[in-house]
């Protein structure tokens, strides 16, 4: 068990780094619901053209957690974690100065749209009136934990009124 002062970690060794994969829009919904609130500056959106991924490295508030470290006392975490997008044919923005260094966006959902024949667009819901759609092939979305877990800065849990 972790104190107010020790490292973040997955706690009592039974918690493991998520690593989910989003093939239905049912499965998405579970997607958008951990990465509610997470933050990331503009500059780690990544679009591949050639290998057809949009991929962003975020910074994850720990959705799955909160109720531990508010039953036994500690600090709420945050977690980096890469969502990638494949099977990508285009990506537009609104509101979203990519190129900007200090621009910080933060999510507030992650939806689809479906097309014909499987294909359809990821809508990508940011706060401050800012979205990005994704054009894809197939609804193929990934969410995975590759940091350990640590001390959100803030100490709060996001809230929203």
């Amino acid at each position: 068990m972790t104190g107010p002062g020790d490292d973040a970690r997955f706690a009592d060794g039974t918690e493991r780094p998520l690593r989910l994969l989003a093939l239905a829009p049912e499965d998405l919904q579970v997607i958008s619901a951990l990465v509610q609130d997470a933050v990331l500056p503009a500059t780690e959106m990544r679009w591949d053209r050639r290998g057809r991924r949009l991929a962003m490295l975020l910074n994850r508030f720990r959705w799955e957690n909160r109720e531990a470290a508010e039953r036994r006392g500690r600090p709420y975490e945050r977690v980096q974690s890469v969502l990638s997008i494949e099977d990508v044919r285009s990506v537009a923005s609104q509101g979203v100065e990519r190129t900007d260094p200090d621009l910080v966006l933060s999510f507030l959902s992650i939806g689809f749209e479906p097309g014909e024949d499987g294909a359809g667009r990821v809508l990508l819901t940011l706060a401050g009136d800012g979205a990005v759609a994704v054009e894809v092939e197939c609804l193929e979305v990934s969410l995975y934990d590759v940091t350990r877990p640590y001390e959100a800065p803030s100490g709060k849990a996001p809230d929203h009124p």
